[in-house]
Order: C-alpha cells, then structure tokens, then sequence
C-alpha cells in the first residue's frame, strides 16, 4: 500500500477477546489451515451485494481439533457443508457469534472429522467494510456503476469467510458472474482480452495472505502498456493513464535486475475512480489505484515503483502479523527508492527520501512513545497507538542505513539473498533479525553493530547518525522560501517555473504552520495554486491558505474534497477547516454533499475527525 501518512489503517487497534495466534483474527490455525480458496460470486450491482459460495481445502494441525474457526463480518451466512474428495457434500453444524465492533463476527464450524473442505454459502452487506459500490454518477464516465474492494487490514472478512490473517497464506480460484456490459479483475493473472460475456475466471496459483485478495468490477476499458502489463481504467481514463504508466515495463526489469526475478506472472495497473481511500494496493497481478497520480508528467509514478516493489517486498515475502508491517512497507518504500532512482534519476529519488525524512521528524514527536517503533511491544498496541506512516519511513530509513555502512553490492546481494530465502512466506520481525544478522552483520564485522540494529527495531525516535541524502535543489527553495517569508524576495520573483511537483510540496511543507493572509495571497496571485488539478500540491496549498485565514480558497478547497476520496490528499484539508468554528461548519457542509461518494474508511476518518474537533 501506498503510504498512510497520518491516516489510521482501519481496525488496526487490539481488541479485548482474540486468539493468541492474531490478536486480530478469530482464526485457530495451530489447530487447522486453510491452504485454498475455491470462490463463486455473483455480482449484484442493484442490491450492492455478492452472492458467494467459499469452499475451503484445510489442512488440519490438530488430530484433536473439534472445530474450524473463521472470520467474518455483516455476512448472511445459509449454509455450511462438508465436501468429500468426490465432491459430495453433507451439512455441517455451525454458530455465528455476536458482531465485535472491530473483529466482527467469529464463524465456529464444527468439524470433527476433519473433512478435506468445507463449503460456506453467504451473502455479503451493502455495507461491506470491505467493499465500495458506486452508482454512475460517482465513476468517471457516469455510465455504469462500480465495485471494488480494499481487504487490507482486515476487511476480506467482510465479503469472504476465512481465516483473515496474514500469517496464513492460499491459493484461490474464482467463478465470477457479472453484466455483460461489465468488466472483472482480481488479484490473479487478468486476460486484457477477456470478452464482456459476463463469465469470469481467475487462478491465484501462488499462495496469498487473505488482505492480497481484491475484486473490481465495472466500466473497464484495458490499453497494454508492455509485454506483461496493463492498465486497466473507465474508458476515459484509459489512455491518460497507459501514457502515465508506460515505464511499467522498465521498471519490472530494473527490479529484476536488482532483486531476482518477478514471479507473478502479469504485472497490470487498475486505475480506480477517484474514491479509492489509498493511493495504490498492492493486489498481486493487479495493482488498484488512485487517479490522482495521474498529474501528465509522471513526477507522480512512484507509487507505481511503491506498488510493483511489493511484489518482492510485502507480496512474497510478508509481515506475518501487522505488528511487523514494516516488513512489508519500509523494505518496500526502500526498494522504490531504487526504482526511482534508476528509471527517472537520483534527483527525484533523494527529493522523495527527504520529503518522507522530513514528514517523520515533524510528526513522530506527536506520536506514543509504541508507535515510534518499528516493532511495536506487543500487547500495548491499542487505539491510540494507530498506524501512521512510521513504518513505511522509519522502515526505509533503517534500511538505507544499512545500504551506506554495508556498501550498495553488499546490500543488494543481502536483499536479493532474503526475498528468496522468505519467498511466499509470512515472517515477524525477529525472523527478519535472524536472517540479518549471520547474513550482513556477522558476514561484515565492523560495520555495524547489533546493538544499533536493535535501536532502529525497538527504541523510539530515530538514531542521531541516521543518514540524510543532500538535495542542491532542496537547499536553493529552503534559500528562497526565507527569503520569500522575510520579505525580501517577492513570491513572483521565485525561481518556481521548472519545479517539479516534489519541489513544489517541499516549498510548501517548509511555510508556516499558519502563514501570514498577505503572504499566502501573494503566492496565489503569482502562481495560481487556487483550483490546481495536481492533487499533492493542492492538499498543501488549502492547508496552508485555510490556516492563513483566505476563505476565498474555500469553494476550491470544497471542490478538492469532494473530487478527491484518497485519505491522505482530503482528511488534511478537513483537518485545517475544523481547527475553526466556522471552518467546521462549512466542513460539515461540504462532507454532507460528498459522503456518498466516499469509501467507508473515509466516511469513518472524517467523522472521527469531526466528533474530535466538536469537543474542543
């Protein structure tokens, strides 16, 4: 996934009444494992439902085991059987536990004569954590309607019974129906030239862990952009989007170069409507996201380097519980890094380590004392503790560190070494140490000590001697910005015509949390930043101006809300309107109009927001 920023991810805080093996999962499978997903879904756009039917191959650990024990959450469930090697199936007993507001609700099966699969047959929510359905007018060409799916952290349950936990991996093969005149893709090799004959067949041949397991479905256009990719978009975006991803390719190869061989097959891009909470899901085969990447000059095409990197990083090898996600997320943003700085240059690459440096040094302050860690003490996990985009910089920091004391050719055949020791394996954190330290630490004494692997682990804050690329041009904006802000260097007279969209967000990342009214018109008046189609830009533009006090920005920042449903581009502006009493009036208003067109985790982010600005 793309980083969080300041965003919480979905339930991700310890609940009271969990099994030891994932304090967020129900699941049991010390006892048994689910090893392979046989699906059937239909899908009904008028009712905002999947019917399904999930015929799971277990394995089972326990000779004693009385029970299997899977996830679920708002599923109407009609039946459960047991399926004999012939196919044939008898009903099996089964109970259906209260709702937890976080877990939902624990499905218990009782088995116990261990049969080879069982067959659950269920219809999802409306409401589906896990699902967003669009009518016409919310998609970008307002023909069709829209589904899609975000299972990560722990929202597959939502529309599949299973064991909803990423230590535990499976195959999985679906039957999905549809209209005709719609398009389904999943986190499997996609044929672009699939007929819209409404029968959809997919085979996940890799094993997967459950929040990897995606479904789109809608007006779906496909342009290939290489001998194994594809972006698949609304027809409108479709071009728009092939043009913006036509490096895909390149950057396949260079990370194979780096990192061993890409192993899935297919490599395809869904640009979703612009509701996607996120700004890229790593889905394998199949990468879901945002459209606010798609700015015309690529500077935004990273997230397509953080997307694929995943499939090294995230994807074959994974953090077996979300205690250990920057196992999946730093090495990931470590390695798009190397993408970047390989296919579009070192400049761009040092410009984005230092913008996500700089973001974690204002804010990692603010947060508790658990949450500075990349492995966080288990068992004090709890809802203050929510996950910020701590794992995914510190993470990559850690890792730098590593590539400067070990030397790049040193680290790079440690990297390569580890993605293929751990392939399509589920990991923790001391597993990675274990491996690391015979492997580099112990392989190159003098280095690096254990001792300071362990502070950038488990301590809080960052180490002093952490690393800090240089940046010319960052330094030449830091000059101008104070320049700009002492009044001697008017904002027309700023050397901004060929910054590129990172240098714009630094300039703006570095004002004043609350800017002075004169200083923020004048920048506006030079560079028209009012009504600007490059999202990135704009959330720093709004934040800075509504903080100023310019309510003339306000009607442009409410189109910029209710355009945009990524969380990391919206909550801010939200945030800077609510800090005032007329703000948040006015941010309620504009939330009222755009609430349909929001994924539920945005819905819940705003509201939370709102419910905390009204008791200040």
């Amino acid at each position: 996934m793309s980083p969080l920023r300041t965003l919480a991810l979905g339930a991700l805080v310890l609940p009271v009444a969990a099994h030891a093996n994932d304090p967020y999962s129900y699941a049991q499978p010390d006892e048994v494992r689910v090893t392979h997903l046989d699906l059937k879904l239909k899908v009904d756009f008028p009712q905002h439902k999947l019917d399904g039917q999930a015929t799971l191959t277990l394995d089972w650990k326990d000779p004693k085991a009385p029970s299997l024990v899977l996830d679920t959450r708002d599923l109407t469930i009609s039946g459960v059987a047991a399926v004999d090697a012939d196919g044939k199936t008898s009903p099996l007993k089964y109970a259906l536990a209260p709702r937890d507001r976080q877990l939902g609700s624990k499905l218990t099966i009782q088995a116990p004569q261990h049969p080879r699969a069982v067959r659950i047959v269920y219809v999802t929510s409306p409401g589906a954590s896990g699902l967003q359905w669009l009518p016409p007018a919310q998609t970008a060409d307002k023909k069709q309607p829209f589904m899609f799916s975000q299972s990560e952290s722990i929202h597959a349950r939502s529309w599949v019974p299973l064991q909803d936990s990423p230590a535990i991996r499976f195959t999985y093969n679906a039957e999905v129906t549809a209209p005709k005149d719609a398009r389904v893709a999943m986190s499997a090799p996609n044929d672009p030239a699939h007929s819209l004959n409404g029968d959809f067949r997919f085979e996940q041949t890799h094993p997967i862990p459950s929040y990897l397991l995606a479904i789109a479905a809608g007006d779906l256009a496909v342009k290939e952009t290489g001998p194994r990719s594809a972006v698949y978009a609304e027809p409108s975006v479709v071009g728009k989007a092939a043009h913006e991803f036509e490096d895909t390719e390149k950057m396949i190869q260079t990370t194979e170069q780096l990192y061993g061989p890409y192993r899935w097959g297919r490599y395809d891009l869904l640009v979703l409507p612009p509701s996607f909470p996120y700004g890229g899901m790593e889905n394998p085969n199949m990468t879901f996201a945002t459209p606010t990447v798609l700015v015309g000059d690529k500077s935004l095409v990273s997230l397509v380097a953080h997307e694929l990197a995943h499939s090294w990083s995230g994807n074959l090898v994974t953090a077996a519980s979300w205690r250990d996600i920057w196992l999946n997320e730093g090495v990931t943003t470590y390695v798009q890094g190397r993408i970047t700085e390989a296919v579009y240059g070192k400049r761009q690459a040092d410009e984005e380590t230092l913008l996500s440096i700089h973001s974690l040094q204002k804010d990692i302050g603010e947060l508790p004392d658990n949450s500075q860690r990349l492995a966080p003490v288990p068992g004090k996990v709890d809802a203050d503790d929510t996950l910020t985009d701590l794992p995914y910089s510190k993470g990559s920091w850690f890792l730098r560190t590593l590539e400067q004391r070990f030397g790049r050719e040193a680290f790079d055949n440690y990297l390569k070494g580890y993605f293929d020791h751990f392939a399509f394996q589920s990991i923790t954190t001391e597993q990675m140490l274990d491996y690391l330290k015979p492997n580099l630490i112990d392989k190159y004494p003098g280095k690096m000590s254990w001792d300071e692997v362990k502070q950038w682990v488990y301590d809080t804050g960052i180490p002093k001697n952490a690393p800090i690329p240089d940046s010319p041009s960052f330094d030449s904006i830091d000059k101008e910005r104070s320049a700009f802000l002492a009044g001697t260097l008017g904002a027309d007279k700023l050397d901004a015509k060929g910054w590129n969209t990172q240098e714009w967000m630094y300039f703006l990342d570095g004002l004043p949390d609350v800017p002075a009214l004169a200083k923020m018109q004048q920048l506006d008046s030079a560079w028209q930043l009012t009504g600007t189609p490059n999202a990135e830009i704009g959330m720093r533009w709004y934040v800075h101006a509504i903080a100023a006090g310019d309510k003339a920005t306000w009607k442009a920042a409410a189109e910029h809300m209710t355009r945009i449903g990524r969380l990391y581009l919206t909550l801010p502006v939200y945030r800077a309107l609510s800090k005032t009493q007329d703000g948040l009036t006015f941010a309620k208003q504009v939330y009222a109009k755009a609430k349909s067109g929001y994924h539920p985790l945005t819905q819940q982010a705003v509201e939370a927001l709102f419910a905390k600005a009204g008791k200040r």
